[in-house]
């Protein structure tokens, strides 16, 4: 529920409205930015809200429903404040936001809450961006608990897992460049699909400390291909480091990994087939 001071209350009431909206946004780093649609930088508890960076955004509505209340938040891409190479490189996901309004004619008012969310999906084009807000019911569509499959629900070398992928861990460069995505390696030569599925970092070069999944491995000739585009260009002898990665199958759990006791499926139980299957006459 939305409380308004009294003199908020009285402004909205009268025939004239003196009105501007702001946001507030704060990344997973902990860096915070603060943005307003008026035409001057306004002072809201003790934060600057810059007018250069002005922003538009399309219509609030909301549900009774359980339903995600979204909108979208369009802005202009400045290498001082928001740029492309930042939002393309993480630097924005899942930030939470803030849009709220004030009368910039007396700030002392108070604010009119409008949305709390998270970004979701942000697009650039021509100079400006476009992020999605998703709002608080965002988070009852995340599945809660255990759900009984024959794949194994850890990821390799997290703390369910408990496989030490330090001790797997292999470091190259990079040989010759396809796109963002798809590169070959110096000398590696693992065996053909080995590293499909697993996890390769980038130690230098542009995109240092940055990760990605990658999507598969020919061996013939080390070629890497990754499941998104790296944000940043890759360059000949950019340095690397990998693990392999494992298709959560018992078997492989047990027989390449020898960590059975940890596995986190349900292989034996029985499939759709099975329980479709009619008794003989």
């Amino acid at each position: 529920m939305k409380s308004l001071s009294t003199a908020m209350n009285s402004h909205l009431e009268g025939e004239v409205l003196t009105l501007a909206t702001c946001w507030a946004l704060t990344r997973q780093d902990g860096t915070e930015l603060f943005f307003t649609d008026f035409d001057e930088d306004l002072v809201v508890g003790g934060d600057t809200y810059l007018a250069a960076s002005g922003y538009s955004r399309s219509a609030i509505a909301n549900s009774s429903s359980f339903t995600v209340d979204n909108l979208d938040i369009i802005g202009n891409l400045q290498s001082d404040i928001i740029s492309e190479a930042d939002l393309f490189s993480g630097l924005y996901d899942y930030a939470e936001v803030r849009i709220f309004m004030v009368n910039w004619q007396d700030l002392s008012m108070g604010t009119i809450p409008l949305r709390k969310g998270w970004l979701g999906e942000i697009s650039a084009t021509d100079g400006a961006f476009t992020a999605e807000l998703r709002g608080l019911s965002q988070a009852l569509l995340h599945e809660i608990g255990g759900v009984y499959a024959p794949l194994c629900s850890a990821d390799l070398g997290d703390t369910k897992c408990g496989v030490d992928v330090e001790a797997l861990t292999e470091t190259d460069s990079v040989a010759s460049v396809t796109s963002r995505g798809i590169f070959t390696l110096t000398s590696y030569n693992g065996a053909e699909g080995v590293l499909t599925g697993g996890v390769l970092t980038f130690t230098s070069g542009a995109n240092a400390g940055r990760s990605a999944e990658i999507r598969n491995w020919v061996q013939a000739d080390k070629t890497v291909t990754l499941y998104l585009e790296m944000p940043f260009e890759i360059a000949e002898g950019d340095a690397v480091s990998f693990f392999p990665g494992c298709d959560k199958r018992y078997a492989t759990c047990r027989d390449v990994y020898s960590n059975h006791l940890n596995f986190r499926g349900f292989p034996h139980i029985p499939g759709t087939d099975a329980l479709l299957e009619s008794g003989n006459d």
